[in-house]
């Protein structure tokens, strides 16, 4: 079993799609295993976005994601990382394939609803930087 990390973005959370964006994670076959609301300070933000200090949408994003609540999300199962990101589609909406999340709700390259881990290694870190063990709930199904 994999583990990932996804986010409902402050846009995703705005216009109330916390409910669609889990729902098809779990149609296909993902199990939510720790889930919270959470409200990014903008230091906080720019620590999860830290991979990207040097990029010049670092600002924006981090001003972005610090701007409304989002909601954090372990999802497990197998190769949760590449279904979580085959759903959400590709980050600009306008290049998403259809009947992805974002080519379905996505406004722009920046505010595009859902985040989800690209690796195992930042599975990893994003799962811990949110979570601590208390906060995962093993399922058997």
């Amino acid at each position: 079993m994999e583990r990932t990390l996804s986010i409902v973005k402050p846009d995703g959370v705005s216009k109330n799609l916390i409910g669609e964006v889990i729902g098809r994670f779990e149609k296909i076959g993902l199990r939510v295993v720790g889930l919270k609301m959470i409200k990014l300070s903008k230091a906080g933000a720019e620590g999860f976005y830290a991979v990207h200090k040097e990029r010049p949408f670092f600002p924006s994003l981090t001003e972005f994601m610090s701007s409304g609540p989002c909601v954090v999300m372990v999802l497990e199962g197998e190769n949760a990382i590449s279904r979580v990101r085959e759903t959400m589609g590709a980050t600009d909406p306008a290049k998403a394939a259809e009947g992805t999340i974002r080519k379905a709700f996505a406004s722009n390259i920046e505010k595009n609803i859902v985040h989800g881990s690209d690796s195992p290694e930042s599975a990893s870190f994003e799962i811990k930087y949110f979570f601590n063990s208390l906060g995962i709930c093993e399922r058997d199904s």
